[in-house]
């Protein structure tokens, strides 16, 4: 089965060098047929690809250990649940997971424009084509995720168990999606330059849901790494603004500016360079954000490692940045904008301000990822930038970007009037203004800046309730409807205007989570024995007794767990019992570590105590002190390597089982100290509210209406004559 995986790779490659030289071909000839062939180069890939992943994933879930890469991030003990996504936990498993959904995407699009943009979607074909042979090319003599063992061992190393998180089977995949998405308005932008058609909006309109599919599938995947953070690391944050971390933000916030920008375009044909630019650096983007995870240049705990995978990367970027920055200066004359800001109190400048809030925020974060390499090449010395530098710079741009969003969809395209103002702003500044006194006087004014976020969320939720009132009212003197029924009327007839509200609150209510449980959040580290307690905010903890545990699977030892019971109360009533863990997962290093001390060396997860509410989060995790048996774990480890060897293997191992479960046993008869963390942090849980809120408005703007069908048997037909026009 490894043999016609890498075979199905190896046919990949060539098929996508052929696509490539017969789409350029075909382009340049006028050949028809040439430029078909090349689009079915991609659907052929994708069947390939498909055959070589469905294998990868078999071997995984069979525990084929006679394929490397199933040996080193699985064994029998992980979960079937988790098998499956321990096929991208690896670095040649994740490049396999790109290469597939990048030749999904990509088929999809080519099949949806099949018959439009005859001249630009040549073009755009062969850049797709030419991303899945780089990527193809790593999997074949790079990282192959079908290279075979010489002597398949009986176990495998297993999925690390910081993965074993219901999130890892959808945050890659969703990350992935994002990723590969965006190279698609980068290819077809690309088209666009090389053919001299960037003054019409066809590709733009051809690529948008794309471009908000990706947006979204981005987003959803952020969200799930931080709620993953938040859930399973035991340090009781959701973003560390870690390097990898960065790279999948970029993305997101150019991506977000173009997505704003090209309305501007489409309306007031408007921006023509600014958005190309951010499409290009989007794409480019995304491919920096999957170079970094496997580059191994900066530090992160999200990466794979150091590769051999840096200097392909680096090439690829470097011929990305040149080509589309020399395409976009070869174009300039055809990128001219056909009209100019008519006021700066308009959605035109508003929307361009926005743009340049995110871009400034995209800077920042580049800037501060990579200050590492920049301040070894300057000084010689590797330094990194903490969340403090991050939050300096970014706080503010994010409050700045929570206002905007609420200012932009409500004031007048061109220019507006001070009558039109007054009845669009003055129900929401009052309402900002109210909501930011009674939280001054209650004592938020002594975080400003998380105050002025709170006022600028209100201002976002009441801008667009008043917008959706207006609306339904509008509806139900036209149609005579009941609200809720004038409502669904109102946002089926435009889903994407009220779509983009909804992602307007839904960011609203998730900076205003963000704000809330960083600026009033209350952590403590301390050390407890049993019976002693700490108060973090208005809560007391109490850590009442130890617990311990041995986790079996199929027979086998899965971890040895050392916990705690943690009474919580308020004001001397109860409010909550928590149960946090530190699970320790056996090493397979048996020899090394010594036979009863490998199963307190391995890989080690904290499970979190969290009681979540509107108001705020009650978090708890814990460290046990197992000082006191590592004598008693000398001792066996003396004992059983004397006996290896002596005893027959079931009794061996029967007696080690009885060892252990006398160390879990004396673990609690001493009643043992630990060190525990403890969180009262407000708002948090809006945080997830807010992102639901905003990936629900995400996906009503990205479906299609029901007359989409229509709108595309016209816009092709309109094609069709403009090009007949336009050769005779």
């Amino acid at each position: 089965m490894a043999t016609v995986g890498r075979a199905l790779l190896i046919l990949a490659l060539v098929v996508a060098v052929y696509g490539v030289l017969a789409s350029i071909y075909g382009a340049v000839r006028g050949r028809d047929e040439w430029i078909a062939s090349g689009r079915r180069s991609v659907y052929a890939i994708a069947a390939l690809v498909t055959g070589a992943f469905a294998i990868l994933e078999i071997a995984f879930l069979r525990s084929d250990f006679s394929f490397a890469t199933v040996a080193s991030h699985s064994s029998t003990t992980t979960p079937t649940f988790y098998k499956g996504a321990a096929a991208w936990s690896s670095q040649e498993g994740s490049l396999l997971l790109w290469l597939w959904l990048l030749s999904l995407w990509s088929s999809l699009v080519l099949f949806a424009t099949r018959r439009q943009l005859r001249r630009v979607a040549p073009y755009a074909t062969a850049v797709l084509l030419g991303f899945a042979a780089f990527f193809a090319a790593l999997l074949v003599f790079k990282e192959t995720p079908f290279a075979l063992l010489a002597v398949a061992p009986g176990e495998g190393a297993g999925l690390n168990p910081l993965l074993r998180h219901p999130s890892m089977m959808i945050h890659p995949p969703m990350l992935y999606s994002g990723y590969t998405l965006f190279t698609i308005p980068f290819a077809f932008a690309i088209g666009a330059l090389i053919t001299r058609q960037v003054g019409a909006a066809d590709w733009i309109r051809a690529t948008r849901r794309f471009a908000l599919g990706a947006w979204l599938f981005l987003g959803i995947g952020i969200l799930l790494g931080a709620r993953w953070s938040y859930a399973e690391l035991g340090w009781g944050g959701y973003w560390a603004w870690d390097p990898v971390e960065n790279a999948s933000l970029l993305p997101w916030l150019t991506g977000t500016a173009f997505i704003h920008s090209i309305m501007i375009q489409e309306k007031r044909g408007m921006l023509k360079i600014w958005n190309v630019s951010l499409v290009l650096a989007t794409g480019t983007l995304a491919i920096l954000g999957t170079f970094l995870v496997r580059s191994g240049i900066l530090d992160s705990i999200h990466a794979f490692g150091a590769s051999t995978l840096g200097i392909p990367f680096v090439i690829l970027i470097a011929v990305l940045i040149a080509a589309s920055i020399g395409l976009v200066v070869l174009r300039r004359t055809e990128l001219r904008s056909e009209h100019r800001l008519d006021s700066l109190l308009s959605r035109e400048a508003i929307f361009l301000l926005n743009n340049l809030v995110l871009v400034a925020m995209a800077f920042v974060v580049f800037w501060g990822t990579f200050w590492p390499l920049i301040a070894e090449a300057l000084t010689g010395t590797r330094r990194a930038l903490g969340p403090p530098w991050f939050d300096k710079y970014t706080v503010p741009l994010a409050i700045m970007l929570v206002l905007l969003s609420g200012i932009g969809p409500v004031i007048a395209w061109r220019k507006a009037t001070a009558s039109n103002a007054r009845r669009n702003f003055l129900a929401p500044t009052v309402a900002a203004l109210a909501l930011g006194a009674v939280l001054a006087a209650m004592g938020a004014a002594t975080r400003p800046l998380a105050l002025a976020m709170f006022a600028c969320g209100a201002f976002v939720v009441a801008s667009v309730g008043q917008e959706f009132w207006r609306g339904v009212g509008v509806r139900r003197a036209m149609t005579g409807e009941n609200p809720l029924a004038a409502l669904r009327s109102l946002v089926a007839r435009n889903r994407r205007r009220y779509g983009g509200y909804l992602v307007h609150v839904g960011m609203a209510l998730l900076f205003v989570g963000v704000a809330a449980s960083t600026a009033f959040n209350d952590a403590r580290d301390v050390r407890l024995a049993p019976g002693q307690s700490v108060r973090s905010g208005d809560y007391t903890f109490t850590y009442d007794r130890a617990t311990s545990r041995i986790s079996t699977r199929d027979g086998e030892l899965e971890k040895i767990s050392f916990g705690a019971v943690v009474e919580v109360s308020r004001d001397g009533r109860h409010v909550t019992t928590m149960r946090p863990e530190r699970g320790y997962y056996p090493s397979r290093d048996a020899g090394g570590l010594g036979p009863v001390g490998r199963f307190f060396e391995g890989e080690a997860t904290s499970e979190i105590g969290l009681d979540a509410g509107l108001r705020g989060d009650i978090w708890t995790a814990m460290t046990p002190d197992i000082r006191r048996l590592l004598p008693t774990i000398e001792e066996g480890d003396r004992v059983f390597s004397a006996a290896a060897g002596k005893l027959d293997p079931g009794l061996e191992g029967q007696a080690l089982g009885e060892a252990l479960k006398g160390i879990v046993a004396k673990y609690l008869s001493d009643r043992p100290e630990a060190t525990f963390r403890v969180i009262s942090s407000p708002l948090v849980t809006w945080i997830w509210i807010g992102s639901i809120i905003v990936f629900l408005g995400g996906l009503i703007a990205l479906w299609p209406g029901p007359d989409a069908a229509r709108r595309r048997v016209t816009a092709r037909y309109a094609a069709r004559v403009a090009e007949d026009v336009g050769r005779a």
